[in-house]
């Protein structure tokens, strides 16, 4: 499995000590470090759609200028955003194994998934 975020991320550190703690082996890959891939966001948005990827309550986003949030009004133009603004994309983003694609951490949710795995 793999999980997609930014490592000082609180939201993303939980989950991956969540992920841990269950011995739940998976690959991270940091926003930040090594840029969001443009094929995987592609597969996230066709998968779960833009919206549930677009933070619209984080700092990110509530530092953009109102035209740019405003002009976010699909897919497209999420996709330029998530882009050229990491930050604005939810955390963390999780492949699972079994194909499905989680935005968040809910241990609750990811214990049924890291069991099914």
């Amino acid at each position: 499995m793999r999980v997609y975020g930014i490592s000082n991320c609180d939201t993303v550190k939980r989950a991956r000590a969540w992920l841990v703690q269950q011995g739940v082996e998976h690959k991270f890959h940091d926003f930040k470090k090594l840029g969001v891939p443009g094929d995987r966001l592609n597969a996230w948005i066709a998968a779960i759609g833009w919206q549930p990827l677009l933070n619209r309550q984080g700092t990110t986003w509530r530092k953009l200028d109102g035209a740019t949030q405003s002009g976010v009004t699909d897919s497209a133009s999420a996709r330029a955003l998530m882009l050229a603004q990491a930050s604005v994309i939810k955390r963390p983003v999780v492949e699972w194994d079994s194909g499905d694609i989680t935005v968040g951490f809910d241990a609750g949710r990811w214990a049924a998934l890291s069991d099914s795995q």
